[in-house]
């Protein structure tokens, strides 16, 4: 679709657009929740209540490094104690529906910024409409590194920490199906569109809703912000939060350098014209 094409389009016909862009993408999440359906045991047993066991990858690391940098057994995890139990009497069957259709929604992930690169490319210039293999690649191996991100660190460190707290030896920790789900969810998506901010900070740049100096001008509430995330998921420990707070610090400050150079390039094509 060119220029000319978007200018004859009307309000009307873009809703038209933004209505398809949501059946096509509604339709690919469906269908590769219904194709998680046949390997729903691997996604439960092994993916899902992988955290909840001692010997999950993240904890192993853990001890690992604990034995590299001298600190003994400080954060190795011998043993989760709690259950997770239904309470629900569809819970079980709501579980397996919303985590087949998040499965659904991450593996098809590239596909609905495929579809949303469609949708926003008439309104960028041509060179930049060149660029959406890169942009739907870039894109989504940010997201699947925040929800690597979420799913091995985030997890791990929320289950360890909620598992281990208690306020007194009488109350024992029975958590319910729902809640760590939700747990489960929250996480994964936050860590991937956690990552997805350099994307997000570049199209606001271009926009001009951001600019590198109110980046820089609030870092430091950024890193208080970062900081506090890690210690709320994970244990009361320096190294716990530091693996945490990091990539996050990380990919803040990536966001901070794209808005610059794309600030840059702003700035010198409207001295050109």
């Amino acid at each position: 679709m060119g220029q000319k094409q978007l200018k004859e389009m009307s309000f009307l016909d873009h809703l038209e657009e933004l209505r398809w862009l949501l059946v096509r993408s509604t339709l690919a999440i469906i269908i590769m929740a219904f194709l998680t359906y046949f390997v729903s045991d691997y996604l439960f047993d092994t993916i899902i209540f992988g955290p909840t066991r001692p010997s999950f990858y993240t904890y192993r690391w853990f001890c690992d490094l604990s034995h590299q940098l001298n600190f003994g057994e400080s954060i190795c995890i011998e043993e989760l104690p709690f259950i997770i139990q239904n309470t629900e009497m569809e819970g079980q069957v709501n579980m397996f529906v919303w985590m087949c259709l998040l499965a659904g929604f991450i593996l098809a992930f590239p596909y609905i910024l495929w579809q949303i690169w469609g949708f926003i490319s008439p309104a960028l210039y041509p060179n930049e409409r060149k660029n959406a293999k890169f942009f739907i690649f870039i894109s989504s191996l940010l997201f699947f590194f925040g929800v690597l991100f979420g799913y091995f660190i985030i997890i791990p460190m929320s289950v360890n920490f909620v598992a281990t707290f208690t306020v007194s030896e009488m109350v024992k920790n029975q958590f319910t199906l729902e809640s760590y789900i939700g747990m489960f969810k929250t996480s994964v998506i936050a860590g991937g569109l956690f990552f997805e901010l350099p994307i997000i900070i570049y199209f606001l740049t271009k926009l001009g809703l951001v600019t590198p100096e109110f980046l820089r001008k609030y870092r430091k509430y950024a890193i208080v912000i970062v900081l506090i995330v890690a210690a709320i998921v994970t244990p009361p420990d320096v190294v716990s939060q530091t693996i945490v707070a990091i990539p996050m610090l990380i990919i803040f400050e990536l966001s901070v350098i794209i808005s610059s150079i794309v600030y840059k390039r702003k700035i010198k094509n409207e001295q050109l014209s």
